[in-house]
């Protein structure tokens, strides 16, 4: 071949390979322009730790003879806002406003005895790992939207932290900052009456120039930087701006009633952190609350639950009335889960087991095509019959109604991780 034609036929090849990545990029790129993509701020998960029962509560089926021996839902119907949906009679106050609501009853994973497993699988969206430590879904969006305000976490835990909780490869900055109460707010951040401001200034300067030395020290590790960061953000937050969130004495004695007991002044709680700009605030509902087994209701744990659903219908029904006059309903998306269902049969004693294999998650507001049910189970819950859901796609979900891509690579060091197990939102909840 002569020079020439050489060059010629290599340009011509070049040229095409060129085309063809070009095509591929442009494929890539129009993949993700299709994307839903919603435009909450926020995210408010209430947590149902134990695991509550679908079908005593959102996906309503055929009532019991005996509550022992004959399977089925433990109380009877009443019809929602949205066309042939029925919910628990107990959950009365949230019938009316289940137009701002899609329940989706066809969740679903493997994990079924074993409640840590289960509650990290649905924080973390991902079996445990030998080699990474995932990230929780709350500190994922901590990550992927970034600070909602200089002056507020991105994320705060009401209850008690836990493994499938924790920001994982993220770094401490996209940790939880716990509250146990919301009478005496968070611990550690008020300064004690004997250090002035003029030693706390001392002691901040100090404090300082050891940690830039120590960063220096390490040559940037990201995880000293990250670690640095939360405590940075740690002085930060012992401002008013912050700790005056959890004065509720300054909201109206008639909102604060409405919202109920302790779980309610924490929705309450979470409302006003969200207005101030936290990403993720998630509310647990503790075991004592009640019943003393919270949502775990094997054996007599059943006799008490209407207790537990009508307090959880009080507490959200006036978060989504709370949140709507603010007008920042559609700015927050709610997210009401545990770590797995319950079956419609009953053990020896009148209580239930825990079920893996199909349960409901509601999600509120958010922006999203609310007034709709997903999934369809059979006539007890055994199976799902249509459109099932998994967590990895609850997840991407989750993501794509805060504004964000569930597909987009984070890193675990150097090592790709991409923020959903290839999870898929929920098509007809956008647009």
């Amino acid at each position: 071949m002569r020079r020439r034609d050489f060059l010629v036929a290599s340009g011509a090849t070049v040229l095409a390979a060129s085309e063809a990545g070009t095509a591929a990029l442009s494929a890539e790129a129009a993949a993700a322009a299709a994307l839903p993509r919603g435009t909450a701020e926020h995210v408010i998960m209430l947590w149902m730790g134990g695991g509550q029962s679908q079908v005593d509560t959102w996906d309503q089926k055929r009532v019991t003879k005996d509550g022992r021996k004959d399977p089925g839902s433990a109380y009877p119907g009443i019809s929602t806002a949205i066309p042939e949906v029925e919910i628990c009679e107990h959950l009365a106050e949230m019938a009316p406003r289940m137009d701002r609501c899609v329940p989706i009853r066809s969740v679903h994973h493997e994990v079924i005895d074993e409640h840590g497993a289960a509650a990290y699988r649905m924080h973390v969206g991902r079996p445990v790992s030998g080699t990474v430590v995932y990230p929780s879904i709350a500190s994922i969006v901590s990550a992927m939207k970034g600070p909602g305000s200089d002056l507020m976490p991105s994320y705060v835990l009401m209850g008690q932290p836990s493994a499938g909780r924790n920001p994982g490869f993220l770094g401490a900055e996209h940790g939880p900052l716990v509250v146990t109460s919301t009478a005496a707010g968070p611990r550690g951040l008020v300064r004690p009456e004997r250090i002035s401001d003029a030693r706390a200034a001392r002691r901040a300067a100090m404090l300082q120039d050891t940690q830039d030395a120590f960063l220096e020290a390490s040559g940037d590790d990201q995880r000293v930087a990250g670690d640095i960061a939360a405590a940075r953000a740690g002085f930060r937050l012992a401002g008013p701006d912050f700790l005056g969130s959890f004065d509720l004495e300054r909201e109206p004695a008639d909102l604060r009633e409405r919202y109920g007991d302790e779980f309610g002044q924490r929705c309450l709680l979470a409302r006003r952190l969200v207005e101030r700009g936290c990403r993720f605030v998630e509310v647990s509902y503790d075991l004592n609350f009640k019943n003393g087994t919270g949502w775990d209701t094997h054996n007599e744990g059943q006799q008490g639950q209407h207790l537990l659903i009508q307090s959880v219908d009080r507490a959200m029904s006036t978060l989504l009335d709370d949140l709507e006059a603010k007008q920042i309903l559609d700015k927050t998306l709610i997210v009401v889960s545990g770590e797995f269902g319950r079956p419609s049969s009953f053990d020896s004693q009148g209580g239930r087991g825990h079920q893996g294999k199909a349960f409901s998650v509601v999600l509120a507001g958010g922006g999203l095509r609310t007034g709709q049910a997903v999934g369809t189970t059979d006539e007890l819950c055994n199976e799902i019959v249509e459109q099932p859901v998994s967590v990895p796609d609850l997840f991407a979900t989750i993501l794509a109604a805060v504004g964000c891509d569930p597909a987009e690579t984070l890193y675990a060091g150097n090592r790709p991780v991409p923020a959903t197990d290839r999870g898929v939102p929920i098509p007809q909840l956008f647009g």
